[in-house]
């Protein structure tokens, strides 16, 4: 088993209190933390790789051990994990992904997972997105919701632009701020592949003044629009 204890010790090693009260304060105190900021993360993760090899089948307990921790750290290792070695993920590991989104569930875990580890999943096993996607989509858990419409962000020309544009339909009344920002953001990444196509579903859409001025930014920056 991949040494978790060492985990512990690098993580209390990098314990920085004042670190630790800003950034739980940072987001709304719903995570305890250590206090070790994303780049100290991201090296106690690069240590562990070169020491200690993982293998495929031991990912999803070490994912799952390390989410049941109680400080974020633990999450943002984790998720450093499933993200790297998301070609290992097998069929039934949608499990875990869902786990993961649903569970101590906020903005930086989730927006990490969609657009990675999901994101990959769907590609690899496009036999299960039509019901992944439907059961995500009507489910009253807008952090699944959030990641159906963010799952997208790196296909680029590969998006299907007929699941964005119907997930966004069915979501767009939402009153939820992080559903509303993800519909811009879905829209704001495609206009970088195909900016008539976003601007000719937001110009027929009643959107969320907040998702329109989202979608739109990226091009008014570059004055595609004004």
């Amino acid at each position: 088993m991949f040494p978790v204890k060492l985990i512990d010790e690098l993580l209390q090693e990098s314990a920085n209190k004042d670190e630790a009260i800003k950034m739980e304060s940072y987001m709304k105190n719903n995570f305890k933390f250590f206090g070790a900021r994303a780049p100290v993360v991201k090296e106690i993760f690069k240590k562990l790789i070169t020491v200690y090899t993982i293998h495929p089948h031991e990912l999803k307990e070490l994912v799952t051990h390390l989410w049941k921790k109680d400080e974020r750290e633990y999450q943002m290792i984790a998720i450093l994990f499933l993200n790297r070695y998301q070609k290992w993920l097998k069929e039934e590991d949608i499990e875990l992904i869902e786990y993961c989104i649903t569970n101590k569930s906020w903005w930086d875990s989730v927006d990490s997972i969609a657009p990675n580890a999901l994101g990959y999943y769907l590609k690899a096993y496009p036999q299960h997105k039509p019901e992944i996607i439907e059961k995500w989509l009507s489910s009253n858990n807008l952090w699944l919701q959030r990641s159906i419409l963010l799952y997208q962000l790196k296909y680029k020309k590969d998006t299907d632009v007929s699941i964005l544009f119907d997930s966004i339909l069915r979501l767009k009344d939402s009153k939820e701020f992080f559903i509303q920002k993800a519909i811009g953001w879905a829209l704001r990444e495609y206009s970088k592949t195909d900016s008539q196509k976003v601007i000719d579903f937001v110009d027929s859409t009643n959107l969320a003044n907040l998702s329109k001025k989202e979608s739109l930014k990226w091009m008014k920056s570059k004055k595609i629009i004004r």
